[in-house]
C-alpha cells in the first residue's frame, strides 16, 4: 500500500480511511540469522522463517555497547547512546549509581514521534520504558523496570490482568534457586512469552493502534541461564514463534518489521579481568573498605528492610570485615579455612553477605587514574578532575593519559599471544551528543566478540569466558505493504530502524536521528521535531526488588 504523507495536524488523513494496524514491529532480544537458520532447517520457527524468507532480511549491526538497556533505546530512538543517555544497566552519579530507567533516555521514542502526526501505538515489553511516556495508545514496560510497573494509561496493568489473567515482567524464581528444576524454569519462560502475546493482542483490540511494538526478552535470557543448551533454546524460540504467529493472525498488520538489538553466539576465548591489568599498570588503586559498584546484595537487603535506596553504605559489621582484611583476614582465606572443615555452605547461608564484599579487594574509584566501571560498557573511564567528584587527572593531562592507555591496551594479548582487542579507540569514534561525557573515555572491543571483559578483581588476568554471549550482528526483516522485497540490502544498522518505521508511515524522521532509512521503504526525508520532554518521572528509590534481582540473575550485577 502506498501512503500519502499526512500533514502535521491533519489527523483526518492519518489512517487513509483504513482500519487495523498499519505497522507492526516485533522485537526478539538476541535474535540473529545464525540461530534462525539452524532452527529454519529443523522447521522449528515457521512464522519467523516466513517473515525472513518471504520478505527481505539481512544482518542488523548493533551499536557499541551491544547490550539490552542501551541498544533497545538506540533502536527505538534512532540515536547513539551519547545522545539518548542510556549507557548500560546502571547510570552513574559520580562514583555512585542508579538502575537505568526511561528517565535516562533523553530522546523521542518512535511512538511519541508518531503521536505528533496523529498515529496511535501499543507497546508491550519494550526495555527501558519505565516510567512510560504519555501518548495516544498504551504501553506496558519491560526489562529492567519493576515487576509491577507504572503503565500508560494508569490502571492498564490491572485491566490486562483482569482480561488475560496473570501478567508478569519477570520469572517467578531467582536464577540461583535450586529448588526449581530446569524444566520448571523453561515452563515459566513459556508462560512469560505467552503473556506478551496475549497482552499485546488484548491491547490491540482495545486501542486499535496504527503502530504496534511487542518485544520478547527470553530468547536472550535462555542463552545466559542455560549456556546455549540447544534443547532449551529451541523450546523458547518455538514458544516465541507461536506467539508471533498468533499476533500476525490476530492483528493482520499491513507492514511487519522484525528486529533484534544484537546477536548471540559462542565465546571461545577468555574473560579478561581488565581492572587487574590496569592495577598492575599503575592506573587502578584498590581498597578493602569501599562499597564498590554496583551490587544487588546490599540494595536487596535494604529493600527487604523496608528502606528506600539507590545505593548502600557499609554497616559496622561490614566495616569490621574490611578492617580485618587489612590485617590479612580476607573473605577468601576465611572461606578456604571453612571449606577444610566442611562449614563453607553454613557460612555462606548465615553470614552477612556484604562482609565478603567489603573484605575482598575492590577498585578504589576515587583514588584511581582510570578503571572499568561495568563490563557491559565495553570501555575504560578516566577519573577526570572537574568531571568526577574527586577526579585525579587534570584536564591538561587527559589526552596524554588517554593516548598512553590506548597504546597500552592495544598491546594486550591472550596467553597464546593473540590480541584481546580488535579495537581500542577514543569514545568520539562511537559516541556524540549531549550525554557523551557519561560514556566511557576509551572504547575496548574484544576481537571478534570471542572474549568477554570483567570489572572484578581476582588477581589473575584471564579465566574461561561465559560460553554464550552477545555478538554484534542481530537481524532485520521486513514484509508487507510498501516493502520492496527485492531491495538489495547486505546489512543495516540498529540506528536505521526508527527512521525506517517513520518512512513506512510516509513520514519524515527526526533530523537528530543517526540512522538512515533502510531502502526497503521509500525515504521521505528528515525534519526537526519538538524537543523531547520525557516521561513523568518517578523517584528512583521507588525501584522494587525485582529490578535488581533480574540483573543479578543474569550476572550483570554481583
Amino acid at each position: 500500500m502506498t501512503r500519502k504523507p499526512p500533514q502535521n495536524g491533519d489527523v483526518s488523513t492519518k489512517r487513509n480511511g483504513t482500519d487495523g494496524m498499519d505497522v507492526l514491529l516485533i522485537g526478539i532480544d538476541a535474535g540473529c540469522l545464525p540461530v534462525f537458520e539452524r532452527l529454519f532447517e529443523a522447521d522449528r520457527i515457521p512464522n519467523i522463517e516466513h517473515l525472513c524468507t518471504t520478505g527481505v532480511s539481512a544482518p542488523l549491526e548493533s551499536q557499541i555497547p551491544p547490550w539490552t538497556p542501551s541498544a533497545w533505546p538506540s533502536m527505538y530512538t534512532g540515536v547513539n547512546p551519547g545522545k539518548h543517555g542510556a549507557i548500560g544497566f546502571v547510570g552513574y552519579d559520580g562514583y555512585d549509581w542508579h538502575v537505568t530507567s526511561s528517565d535516562d533516555v533523553d530522546e523521542h521514542p518512535v511512538w511519541t514521534l508518531l503521536n505528533q502526526h496523529g498515529y496511535s501505538s501499543v507497546v508491550v515489553n519494550a526495555p527501558i520504558t519505565h516510567p512510560p511516556d504519555s501518548f495516544e495508545g498504551a504501553l506496558i514496560p519491560g526489562f529492567i523496570g519493576p515487576e509491577d510497573p507504572n503503565c500508560h494509561p494508569s490502571g492498564l496493568l490491572e485491566d490486562v490482568r483482569d482480561a488475560i489473567g496473570e501478567y508478569r515482567v519477570y520469572p517467578n524464581y531467582a536464577r540461583d534457586d535450586d529448588s526449581v528444576s530446569d524444566d520448571e524454569k523453561i515452563a515459566e519462560y513459556q508462560r512469560l512469552i505467552r503473556m506478551r502475546g496475549e497482552a499485546f493482542r488484548y491491547l490491540a483490540d482495545e486501542y486499535d493502534p496504527d503502530f504496534g511494538f511487542v518485544q520478547f526478552q527470553k530468547p536472550d535470557t535462555v542463552f545466559h541461564e542455560f549456556e546455549g543448551d540447544e534443547e532449551r533454546v529451541d523450546t523458547v524460540y518455538e514458544a516465541t514463534d507461536e506467539q508471533i504467529g498468533a499476533v500476525l493472525d490476530h492483528c493482520d498488520p499491513d507492514t511487519v518489521f522484525l528486529v533484534s538489538d544484537h546477536g548471540m553466539g559462542p565465546y571461545e576465548g577468555y574473560e579478561f579481568r581488565i581492572n587487574d591489568f590496569l592495577r598492575d599498570e599503575g592506573y587502578v588503586e584498590t581498597t578493602t573498605g569501599g562499597k564498590g559498584m554496583p551490587s544487588w546484595t546490599p540494595m536487596r537487603n535494604q529493600l527487604r528492610e523496608g528502606k528506600n535506596c539507590d545505593s548502600w553504605e557499609p554497616t559496622m559489621t561490614e566495616r569490621a570485615a574490611a578492617i580485618a582484611a587489612r590485617f590479612g583476614l580476607t573473605a577468601r582465606r576465611a572461606r578456604v579455612a571453612l571449606e577444610r572443615v566442611g562449614l563453607a555452605d553454613v557460612a555462606i547461608k548465615y553470614a552477612p553477605t556484604n562482609v565478603s564484599r567489603t573484605a575482598n579487594e575492590q577498585v578504589d574509584f576515587e583514588a584511581s587514574t582510570a578503571y572499568v566501571r561495568a563490563r557491559t560498557e565495553l570501555g575504560v573511564r578516566i577519573n577526570l578532575e572537574g568531571r568526577e567528584p574527586n577526579g585525579v587527572v587534570p584536564p591538561t593531562e587527559y589526552e596524554s593519559v588517554r593516548e598512553d592507555l590506548i597504546e597500552t591496551l592495544e598491546g594486550v594479548t591472550t596467553p597464546e599471544g593473540e590480541p584481546v582487542f580488535e579495537t581500542v579507540a577514543p569514545r568520539e569514534a562511537y559516541f556524540h551528543g549531549e550525554h557523551e561525557d557519561e560514556t566511557v573515555d576509551i572504547v575496548t572491543i574484544p576481537t571478534d566478540f570471542e572474549h568477554a571483559l570483567s570489572e572484578q578483581l581476582h588477581g589473575e588476568y584471564f579465566a574461561p569466558a561465559e560460553p554464550w554471549n552477545h555478538k554484534l550482528d542481530g537481524v532485520f526483516a521486513a514484509m508487507g505493504a510498501g516493502v520492496d522485497e527485492a531491495a538489495p540490502i547486505d546489512r543495516a544498522h540498529l540506528f536505521d530502524v526508527a527512521p525506517t518505521i517513520m518512512a513506512a508511515f510516509g513520514l519524515p524522521h527526526s533530523d537528530r536521528m543517526d540512522g538512515d532509512v533502510i531502502p526497503v521503504v521509500d525515504a521521505i526525508g528528515a525534519e526537526s521535531y519538538e524537543q523531547y520532554e520525557g516521561a513523568t518521572s518517578t523517584p528512583r528509590d521507588d525501584a522494587d526488588e525485582a529490578v535488581t534481582q533480574r540483573l543479578a540473575d543474569l550476572g550483570y550485577m554481583n
